[in-house]
């Protein structure tokens, strides 16, 4: 899981990185320069330490979630749509959290020169979608050449992407991101190779002051959703010592760091989930889509597993942790045998049976 900060000059996306990175980037001004800067970190979780506990193996190993600060977008996009370079990094993110500055700073002046999150939402939401719209409309116009030429694909598979990619420019056109646009499994085939901006999730993190109330914002678009934290004293919080940050985050009443609640929320965004493998030589957690079969939990492990599934020996986590060990799950007749057709789910701790 990939997720891009964005966000305009001076919202705050490098403290929030800082925080949920536990890392010492400088928070300065980038003047508009593209520069991404990644870190890779652990997905906290604590059946993965219960699990550890119980097997007591050589390894233990978290899922992973890398977190791209991207500099570079400053909500004003010209007609020829976001530079190539910056736009190649969007790409890649599998979601995006968005920052919007709510704190009032005399010395970090707003580039547009008040503090409005409305606006900047607004104007961030206009960068992403100004940019697909001119890529479906170049998608377009390649569709109706060949249309117009023929010999090639089926006639009907492209009068299909054409009513696709129209229903597309009509929404855009209506400055409605491509995330609330319904998208069929047919269709979905022929988004592939596209990386549209606007149908990425969104998390709107809206960046407070120290104690600072925050504003009501109303964002009622798909696979989005609307959080606050305290950017500042979260970085500061996240950089210090674990005792310490665990007293501070008491004294100020925050329930828990904000990197436990970014990936949760992430998490669901996304519709993704964990499983596991356990044994006396590795504890690990690994993330899938939800709605995944067993065969394709058991590819993310490893392609030959997937190749050669027989069958997955399962067992709920719930299950395992009341009954005390795998034995005890046996004798109870908790673990069970599942074919291609089960759908995973989260906390299924997998054996996956296999021939290549």
């Amino acid at each position: 899981m990939k997720l891009g900060i964005i966000g305009l000059p001076q919202s705050g996306k490098t403290t929030l990185f800082n925080a949920l990175t536990r890392g010492t980037q400088p928070t300065g001004l980038s003047a508009g320069k593209i520069e991404v800067h990644t870190a890779v970190v652990d997905v906290p979780d604590p059946r993965v330490d219960r699990l550890s506990a119980m097997f007591k193996p050589k390894k233990t190993i978290y899922a992973k979630v890398t977190y791209a600060d991207v500099a570079g977008l400053e909500g004003s996009a010209a007609k020829t749509g976001i530079s190539g370079a910056l736009l190649n990094q969007l790409t890649q993110m599998d979601g995006f959290i968005q920052v919007v500055r709510c704190f009032e700073d005399d010395a970090v002046p707003h580039p547009a020169g008040s503090v409005d999150p409305v606006r900047d939402i607004a104007s961030m939401e206009s960068e992403l979608i100004l940019n697909d719209l001119i890529s479906v409309e170049r998608k377009l116009e390649r569709l109706a050449d060949e249309k117009k030429k023929g010999g090639g694909r089926d006639r009907a598979v492209i009068e299909r992407e054409l009513n696709l990619f129209e229903r597309f420019r009509a929404a855009l056109a209506e400055e409605i991101p491509l995330r609330d646009v319904d998208v069929d499994a047919e269709e979905e085939k022929a988004l592939t190779s596209f990386g549209f901006l606007s149908r990425k999730p969104m998390l709107v993190v809206l960046n407070l002051s120290e104690g600072q109330t925050p504003p009501v914002i109303h964002y009622p678009h798909r696979h989005s959703q609307v959080v606050a934290l305290q950017g500042k004293l979260e970085m500061e919080i996240a950089q210090l010592p674990p005792e310490e940050a665990q007293v501070f985050l008491a004294e100020y009443g925050i329930e828990e760091p904000s990197l436990n609640r970014m990936i949760r929320l992430s998490y669901d965004l996304l519709g993704l989930q964990s499983f596991f493998t356990v044994g006396p030589d590795e504890c690990r957690a690994w993330t899938v889509r939800r709605g995944a079969t067993a065969p394709e939990a058991a590819g993310v492990i490893h392609t030959d597993l997937q190749k050669g599934f027989i069958r997955a020996e399962v067992v709920a986590y719930d299950d395992l942790i009341a009954l005390g060990g795998m034995n005890e799950v046996k004798a109870h007749g908790k673990l069970r045998l599942e074919g291609k057709e089960y759908i995973v789910q989260d906390g299924d701790i997998l054996n996956i049976r296999f021939n290549v």
